[in-house]
């Protein structure tokens, strides 16, 4: 749970996303964009129109590379191999999981990446979901969806991901970054605050169990 869609006990239930559990740090659910909706964002249609951005620079061949952070984090772009992976994460973080279709859709997203952490024999840890589209002439950049596996919760590994989600959304020329939290998580605004993100406004009723959502944004 941006739907910092910004898990089960740390739930990452990115409200930058898809963020319901109890305990742990904060919410997946509230990582990610997932309210009650009225369309489903992973239709095709609905895809193609995200995308519909021009880069100003390369962002594809920073998306391509591999970064490691400090606390031995690796962060690299999401691949057809790593699907089953990121889908048992999904489907362990959240109460409404995206279905295994709607997280394929976004393979080729130079924004959706998957962490792996030293000594894990490249397990997925994590992942990020996160595009930008048209905004007024400037690209605005959506993180849709952060989850982080349970046994690597509290490791850097949502840091790390969200970092270099932004990076990328502000090669795309993207002026700002948007994401929903649910309005009672304090830990996962705590993280999103540490990266520039500030409250702009309050939706009630935005996650399926009635509980409001704090969108927050992040200036680049």
């Amino acid at each position: 749970m941006v739907a910092p869609k910004v898990g089960a006990p740390i739930y990452l239930y990115l409200g930058i996303k898809k963020v319901l559990a109890t305990g742990g740090f904060f919410p997946a659910a509230d990582f990610r964009d997932h309210p009650v909706r009225k369309t489903h964002r992973w239709t095709a249609s609905s895809r193609r129109n995200d995308a519909a951005i021009t880069p100003m620079c390369d962002n594809h061949i920073l998306a391509d590379v591999t970064t490691v952070e400090p606390d031995g984090v690796r962060v690299r772009q999401a691949e057809r191999a790593d699907l089953l992976e990121i889908h048992r994460i999904e489907q362990a973080a959240f109460p409404q999981p995206w279905p295994f279709s709607a997280l394929e859709s976004y393979l080729g997203e130079a924004a959706f990446l998957v962490a792996e952490r030293d000594g894990t024999d490249t397990v997925v840890a994590g992942y990020v979901i996160a595009d930008a589209v048209p905004n007024h002439g400037t690209p605005l950049g959506h993180v849709k969806d952060l989850a982080v596996r349970p046994e690597a919760r509290r490791k850097g590994v949502a840091t790390a991901l969200l970092k270099r989600a932004i990076r990328v959304l502000d090669s795309t020329g993207a002026g700002s970054v948007k994401l929903e939290v649910r309005a009672d998580n304090d830990g996962a605004q705590t993280l999103y605050r540490r990266f520039g993100f500030e409250h702009r406004k309050t939706i009630p009723n935005y996650y399926s169990n009635g509980s409001d959502a704090h969108v927050m944004v992040r200036l680049l």
